[in-house]
């Protein structure tokens, strides 16, 4: 079965809806945790589907270094390899590549790079990551794009011409949408012209979803939001919109009224590695003193596994000892937090009072007057 989108109900520019799969249906609007490895860390799959987790990212580039897209394609596949029955969308590669810059060469047809593992030489172009993306067998797969600092007008406008380029390049090595749904990735970043350019562009190849690439990576939040305001509109309204490493759950807020329908980030696990949990009252320390002797959950109204049957002061003894369960368990908590968000506002959606749940979300998690 090909991927397709249905909408179930809009609230303004927000949408609650349906993306159908190969794997299985993602409701919408949705979060992704991130296994960048093919696992999200410390996280079995068993507990992501217990979580609702209806959709997880993998790494195209962490993949292919280790232990190859043509290994996990011999056995089986992602879905195979790691044990996950749910869909799977796989970014391009380029991200990774490009954020290495000191040891890459950038040029019009690809990336020359030395592995962050062993400095050994790779070439990444947009017909291999169509190839390394089919052999990782993923439900959808990224066009393969540059990604610049989004505030450098002339780095950006090159990086709108190759993504252009890329894509198209990309479209020709994947005709056939039936088994992976191809993304384009709209590139632009804070410059309305160059953002509209772009979606004119890639909205020409008829792909089945697009994303919005180049945000989150060193503009402020109002830019992002701004940049989200003039980008959405411009990218077809009857196709999956994906915002791409936006993760705060105020973000995903914004994002949400904005029409975007799809999100991924590492942060829940980040966060829960450095023993900070997402809470509707804000972020919390949970290495704090004032921990070490709290009898209560970690949050009192959560239903997850680790606020349901551990107190504040296990918690922070296990990060303090160096505990890998202490990880393990604000993992669970925090991806549980950020799905739990998305949920509650796709039925904000579907009763029609989104900007409700919003105003009040956004006052509590950020503590507002």
């Amino acid at each position: 079965m090909s991927l397709y989108f249905e909408i179930i109900k809009t609230q303004g520019h927000a949408r609650a809806g349906i993306l159908h799969t190969p794997h299985g249906p993602i409701p919408t609007p949705v979060f992704a945790p991130v296994g960048t490895q093919g696992t999200v860390k410390a996280v079995p799959p068993r507990d992501l589907h217990e979580l609702h987790a209806s959709l997880i990212l993998a790494n195209t580039y962490h993949l292919h270094l280790r232990p190859g897209d043509e290994l996990v394609r011999d056995l089986g596949g992602l879905h195979t390899f790691m044990n996950w029955s749910g869909p799977i969308l796989t970014d391009s590669g380029g991200f990774q590549v490009f954020s290495l810059a000191e040891i890459n060469k950038i040029d019009d047809q690809g990336v020359t790079f030395r592995s962050h593992l062993d400095g050994s030489k790779h070439r990444l172009t947009p017909e291999s990551s169509m190839k390394i993306q089919e052999n990782l067998g993923a439900d959808i797969i990224m066009c393969f794009d540059q990604c610049p600092k989004p505030t450098e007008r002339a780095e950006v406008e090159r990086a709108v011409e190759r993504t252009t380029r890329w894509a198209q390049r990309c479209r020709e090595a994947h005709p056939d949408d039936s088994r992976q749904a191809l993304f384009g990735i709209v590139q632009g970043g804070i410059f309305e012209d160059l953002r509209a350019r772009s979606a004119a562009e890639l909205t020409r190849l008829n792909l089945p979803g697009y994303a919005v690439g180049g945000l989150a990576v060193g503009e402020t939040k109002s830019e992002m939001v701004n940049a989200l305001d003039f980008t959405v509109p411009m990218l077809p309204a009857d196709k999956p919109h994906y915002l791409m490493g936006v993760g705060e759950p105020d973000d995903l807020a914004q994002g949400v009224l904005r029409g975007i329908d799809i999100f991924d980030c590492v942060i829940p696990t980040r966060l829960a590695r450095h023993g900070a949990a997402m809470t509707r009252d804000g972020r919390v320390n949970m290495r704090n003193l004032p921990m070490a002797t709290d009898p209560r959950p970690l949050d009192e109204q959560c239903t997850c596994y680790c606020c349901q049957n551990f107190s504040r002061a296990y918690l922070r003894h296990l990060l303090k000892a160096g505990e890998i369960l202490g990880a393990y368990l604000l993992s669970i908590h925090n991806i549980h937090f950020l799905i739990q968000h998305m949920e509650a506002m796709r039925n904000a959606i579907l009763e029609g009072d989104l900007q409700q749940y919003v105003d009040g979300f956004m006052q509590r998690y950020l503590q507002l007057a």
